[in-house]
């Protein structure tokens, strides 16, 4: 366990997490966007593909497993609550996006008292992927003031995390073992 702690894939995972608060502080509060906000979210959304390339080449961990979609959700939900005290994102979206994060984040840990991994599907990345680009559409100042870009990112990263999430609830009744009742909703 102490060699899947000290990885480099785990280590830049935690860098992310980190270096997140940085971002957030950099956001204007006028919604004119900043270089110096873009260019950070850009390098912290970027590492995490890095750090995902390095889990795949070395093996993925049980901590990588964990810390990834948590530094997602520290780096994503952050800015976004950001933006919505900057009265630049309206806060409708953003509280679903959370609810939803937060639904899946208790059904992972549920699952893994079960000894259940969760891994993301591949929507889930895509949603991630949309949810990234509407912030990072609302940081660069060439497309801050042209709000229509980002709020349809930001819409279709609602649907997204809807759809994404139903799927991961969905599957949850299917892996309900023979003669127990599914839970209804």
């Amino acid at each position: 366990m102490v060699e899947s702690l000290n990885s480099w894939a785990n280590g830049i995972t935690a860098l992310r997490i980190l270096l997140a608060p940085l971002v957030f502080l950099a956001i204007p509060e006028d919604g004119s966007g900043s270089w110096w906000a873009f260019f950070l979210w850009f390098v912290l959304c970027s590492s995490d593909g890095i750090d995902g390339y390095i889990a795949r080449r070395r093996g993925p961990t049980a901590v990588g497993a964990f810390l990834d979609p948590l530094a997602d959700k520290v780096l994503v939900l952050g800015a976004m609550f950001t933006l919505v005290a900057h009265d630049i994102f309206w806060w409708v979206p953003v509280a679903i996006i959370a609810a939803r994060e937060l639904t899946i984040s208790v059904y992972r840990v549920v699952k893994s008292g079960r000894g259940v991994s969760v891994p993301a599907s591949k929507l889930g990345k895509y949603k991630t992927v949309v949810q990234q680009f509407s912030v990072a559409f609302a940081l660069f100042p060439l497309t801050a003031t042209m709000p229509w870009t980002w709020n349809t990112l930001l819409w279709v990263g609602v649907v997204l995390a809807l759809v994404s999430g139903y799927q991961y609830l969905w599957h949850a009744t299917k892996s309900v073992p023979a003669g127990v009742a599914a839970p209804v909703s």
